[in-house]
C-alpha cells in the first residue's frame, strides 16, 4: 500500500540497535518534506519477533532496516520481506560478508559485540576520571571506592601508574606519604592486599627531584631533593607500609608498564581481578 510522502521504518537489531537507528535517522533527514516514522525494535533474537513485524509492516508503506548478524535470522527476514513486497535494508550483513571474503576468516556471529566494546570504553573513561579525582589524596573517601590504592613518597610514579592502571579499567587512588602528615585513617579500613607501596633508591630519586625543582624555577639544592630528606621520607614510608602489611614494589629503574604488570599480578593472586 503506497502513501506518497509517508513511510514507516522498522529498525530491527539483535542488540540495542543504535547503529541501525542512526542510519535510519540520517537517511530520513534527507527527506524533510516527508512524514517518516521510525519504530525501534531491539533485541530481536527469535523468528517470532520478525513475524510480528512482517505482519504489521506488510499493510503499511514501510521499510525494514536491520543489523542482525546471525545468518539464519537475516535470511528469514529477507525472505519474508521479499514475499510480502516490503523494502528492506541489510545494514550489517554486506559489511560482515565483505570482511569475511577479504580476510578468509569466519565471523563469530555474536550479537551485541559493539555494545560490549562500548561498555569497555566507558568503563575505561570512568576509571580515568576516578584516577584524576582521587589523585594525590585530594579526597580520602576515594580510598574505600578504589580497586587499588598506591602509596609512596613524592616522585615514585604514583600518578602515571594510576593513569596506566586506569587504562586497564581499574579505579586507582594514590596517597603521598610525608613524615609530617599522618596517613588518612581510611587506609587502615580496607584490605591490605588492595594497597600497593612504592619505594625507590635514594640515589635514583635525587636527580629526579632536582629536575622537578628546576622545572618549577627553584634551586636544586632545596631540602626536597637532599639525600638526607629522601632517606628520612623513605624510612617513614616503609614504616607505614609495614604497619599496613601491604605489598611493596621497588620502582627503581622500572618502566611504568613493568610496575603495572607486577601490580596486576598481585591483584590477580589476591582474586581482585
Amino acid at each position: 500500500m503506497m502513501e506518497n510522502g509517508r513511510a514507516v521504518i522498522y529498525v530491527l537489531s539483535d542488540s540495542i540497535g543504535e547503529t541501525a537507528e542512526q542510519v535510519a535517522k540520517a537517511a530520513s533527514a534527507q527527506y524533510p518534506d516527508c512524514e517518516i516514522k521510525i519504530k525501534w525494535i531491539p533485541y530481536v533474537t527469535e523468528l517470532e519477533s520478525i513475524q510480528e513485524v512482517i505482519s504489521e509492516a506488510k499493510d503499511l508503506n514501510s521499510i525494514i532496516m536491520f543489523t542482525l548478524v546471525v545468518p539464519e535470522i537475516r535470511q528469514y527476514i529477507i525472505e519474508q520481506a521479499e514475499k510480502h513486497h516490503i523494502a528492506y535494508v541489510d545494514i550489517m550483513g554486506p559489511a560482515v560478508d565483505a570482511i569475511s571474503k577479504v580476510t578468509g576468516c569466519v565471523p563469530s556471529y555474536t550479537p551485541g559485540v559493539i555494545r560490549k566494546l562500548d561498555d569497555e570504553y566507558f568503563n575505561r573513561i570512568e576509571a580515568v576520571e576516578f584516577a584524576v579525582k582521587y589523585d594525590d589524596c585530594k579526597d580520602p573517601r576515594g580510598i574505600k571506592k578504589a580497586d587499588v590504592v598506591l602509596l609512596g613518597i613524592s616522585r615514585t610514579s604514583k600518578t602515571p601508574l594510576s593513569m596506566y592502571l586506569a587504562s586497564k579499567n581499574l579505579r586507582v587512588a594514590n596517597i603521598p606519604l610525608l613524615p609530617e602528615v599522618k596517613p588518612p585513617k581510611e587506609l587502615y579500613e580496607i584490605a591490605p592486599h588492595k594497597i600497593i607501596g612504592l619505594v625507590i633508591g635514594p640515589q635514583q630519586l635525587n636527580p629526579i627531584r632536582q629536575e622537578r625543582l628546576k622545572a618549577h624555577g627553584l634551586s636544586s639544592e632545596a631540602n626536597y631533593a637532599s639525600l638526607d630528606r629522601i632517606a628520612q621520607e623513605l624510612q617513614y614510608a616503609e614504616e607505614v607500609m609495614a604497619g599496613i602489611g601491604c605489598a611493596v614494589i621497588d620502582v627503581t629503574d622500572k618502566a611504568i608498564e613493568e610496575t603495572a604488570n607486577i601490580i596486576l599480578q598481585i591483584l590477580k593472586e589476591a582474586n581482585e581481578l
